[in-house]
């Protein structure tokens, strides 16, 4: 059994019903024509620096994808997580969300997990 998740480039101000319903376009194959969204880039880059989603170590013992290579679009990246998944692979996830304001979508429920609002200093 795996898990999906897929980290979205949105507005800011953009309501879970709007990531829910870009990541049903993406399902039905439609994808902007656009370049790559910077946040969406640095997220990847940071992600399989650590935890590969190419070559070798991707289908190792201990490799947290359940399908690799990861689906990468300009504005998303979907990550399908082996069951047995380590959870420090989650919170990095979480936690480059959150660095990178990135919505966070779990598709097995639905959930929407928008990046945590930092305090002005």
């Amino acid at each position: 059994m795996s898990f999906d998740l897929v980290v979205w480039a949105m507005d800011p101000a953009a309501a879970p019903d709007q990531v829910r319903a870009a990541n049903e376009q993406c399902a039905a194959g439609v994808h902007p024509l656009r370049p790559a969204d910077p946040r969406v880039v640095a997220f990847y880059d940071a992600l399989t620096s650590s935890y590969p989603d190419r070559g070798p170590r991707a289908a190792a013992p201990g490799s947290p994808w359940a399908t690799a290579p990861l689906h990468a679009a300009a504005d998303h990246i979907q990550m399908r997580l082996d069951e047995n998944c380590p959870d420090v692979v989650l919170e990095t996830i979480e936690r480059l969300a959150g660095e990178l304001n990135l919505d966070l979508l779990d598709l097995q429920d639905g959930t929407v997990y928008p990046p945590p609002v930092r305090s002005a200093r």
